[in-house]
């Protein structure tokens, strides 16, 4: 809805220009909301623009918590004028949270990942020797949450999987003090458990285009709204594709996206 309001920044795609006071706004569409409705104390308010259109922006998002949703709930009866409306970024995050804590491939796959993870940059001797073999790639890549980024982590793996296996076979390793702990020998059985390998294809077959819409609503860049219905179309086709059709395994995972996308009011 604020789109509306805004001109672009040739010059910089992170600025939009507001139309009415023409103040330059970072941060994209949410802070121009704020700027345009006045209500958020670190964003300067427009005073040129109508009062009309003022009223029109005040759009509550918040997180899908219990207590989020009562107070949004409390408002719009007090407030005819007001909606609220679930972040989406958040919904889509609680079920990344739900798939690695209730489908027990995810939930046994990536704490072994995070061991590690863990193990290795803990040791600076470690991190030398590991990218010597990923030649300087890392194991971890941060996501825009929390959940994203332990689906994240594993792809890392799963790109470095050849190079770890070198690693933890290499004369560098054997000889080191960290492969003669009881950790450093837990940790070379995960690596060279080809079992692992595959749970990390199963977690990623099913998140990965969960992830790719995670992104897209979470960027201030463009109005996503629009885009989720076909977003969400897009990752169940990629989903079932990725798992070659096999009823089962796409009806666990369909379970969980039609709960959180029904907070939406996506239907999927």
């Amino acid at each position: 809805m604020a789109w509306k309001h805004d001109i672009a920044d040739p010059d910089n795609p992170r600025k939009i220009q507001c139309k009415y006071c023409q103040k330059k706004v970072t941060r994209g569409v949410y802070r121009l909301k704020h700027h345009l409705a006045g209500t958020q104390k670190d964003v300067e308010a427009c005073k040129a623009v109508p009062d009309e259109i003022k009223r029109e922006i005040l759009q509550v998002v918040t997180d899908n918590a219990a207590n989020y949703k009562a107070a949004g709930e409390i408002l719009m009866r007090k407030r005819n004028k007001l909606y609220w409306t679930p972040c989406a970024a958040h919904c889509l995050d609680l079920m990344l949270e739900d798939l690695e804590k209730k489908i027990s491939v995810h939930e046994e796959t990536i704490p072994k990942g995070k061991k590690i993870t863990t193990f290795i940059y803990s040791r600076t001797s470690l991190i030398s020797i590991l990218h010597h073999h990923t030649k300087n790639k890392d194991l971890m890549r941060p996501g825009a949450t929390r959940f994203a980024t332990s689906y994240l982590t594993l792809g890392c793996l799963y790109e470095n999987k050849e190079a770890l296996i070198r690693m933890f076979t290499s004369k560098e390793w054997k000889l080191s003090k960290c492969a003669k702990l009881r950790d450093g020998k837990a940790i070379e059985d995960v690596v060279l458990d080809k079992s692992f390998w595959k749970n990390i294809v199963v977690c990623l077959r099913g998140t990965t285009p969960l992830i790719k819409v995670l992104s897209l609503v979470d960027s201030d860049q463009k109005p996503v709204m629009g885009l989720i219905y076909e977003a969400m179309d897009q990752a169940k086709e990629e989903i079932q594709k990725n798992f070659n059709g096999v009823k089962k395994s796409i009806f666990v995972l369909f379970n969980f996206i039609h709960v959180f996308v029904s907070v939406l009011d996506i239907k999927c």
